[in-house]
């Protein structure tokens, strides 16, 4: 039997470092009963694998040159290398094999989290937009994939994939500078609404910041807009439902961070919000 001593000499070896957050914090459902039985593990799978190279962009406690090193390993055993050391990457190896998906999806959310290791500052909306092509988009594109779906939805995916993305980052704009010395929200931005990356130390939004914000919303709501017929292109009734489902949310979200400030408290949906867009995305997914 394995020791106390052996147990912690094995952890040390791995690469992921586990933050402790799981599908129950994401401001979308992971796999829901939604999703075809026979294809849930392989997103479980694949979200395993994007939530532990997350963790390890986002570990203040590790250097951007090892945060590296350690997605580069991830990257490694995903293409086929021996070892043990990430077993999200192994796991998600065995899903690509069952299922016949590209690696691409996951090569693509290791460059942004390579992204998150080494960049603190974004210089505008498009610099923006060139992350969440990589950050964002392809969660959407793996299952849209598992799915068999038409890669014509792609374009909708990526616009409601990157409107997800834009509301998290207005969400933890406060955590992620003050914990992380990151900012999302772009320069030409901050610069155009005469407000400073220190103020996302305050206590509460500035009025520049407040601008900035509502500017953000406004072109998220833009990507939502274009989202708007991304149900009605899905073949798969659960994904259909799950898709409408998710721009509710979207929406949703945007609506509570109009009204709130994410400095002075947690801006974040409520479970009425869950039941009246799973309400809502049954009934459009139903409805094709």
């Amino acid at each position: 039997m394995e020791g106390a001593g052996g147990v912690a000499e094995r952890a040390l070896n791995l690469v992921e470092t586990p933050s402790g957050k799981n599908a129950g914090d994401e401001n979308f459902p992971v796999g829901s009963f939604l999703i075809r039985r026979d294809l849930r593990p392989h997103v479980h799978a694949f979200y395993r694998f994007a939530r532990q190279a997350d963790d390890i962009a986002d570990n203040p406690a590790l250097a951007p040159d090892d945060k590296v090193r350690r997605l580069d390993r991830m990257g490694e055993i995903l293409d086929g290398v021996a070892g043990s050391d990430s077993p999200a990457a192994v796991a998600m190896r065995q899903s690509l094999h069952d299922t016949g998906v590209t690696a691409q999806h996951c090569h693509d959310v290791l460059r942004a989290f390579r992204l998150d290791a080494t960049k603190k500052r974004y210089r505008d909306w498009d610099d923006l937009m060139e992350y969440c092509r990589y950050s964002a988009s392809p969660v959407g594109r793996q299952v849209l994939d598992l799915h068999g779906e038409d890669r014509a939805n792609w374009p909708a995916n990526d616009a409601l994939c990157s409107a997800l993305q834009v509301l998290n980052h207005l969400q933890d704009c406060g955590a992620d500078y003050r914990a992380l010395d990151r900012v999302y929200l772009p320069e030409s931005e901050l610069a155009a609404m005469g407000a400073t990356i220190a103020e996302l130390d305050g206590p509460r939004l500035s009025t520049g910041l407040t601008a900035v914000k509502d500017r953000l919303l406004d072109a998220t709501l833009v990507l939502i807009a274009r989202a708007h017929e991304f149900p009605d292109g899905v073949k798969s009734w659960g994904l259909r439902c799950e898709v409408a489902a998710i721009l509710a949310l979207a929406s949703r979200l945007a609506a509570h961070l109009r009204r709130r400030d994410p400095l002075a408290t947690r801006v974040k949906l409520s479970k009425s919000d869950f039941l009246a867009a799973l309400f809502l995305g049954t009934w459009r997914g139903s409805w094709r």
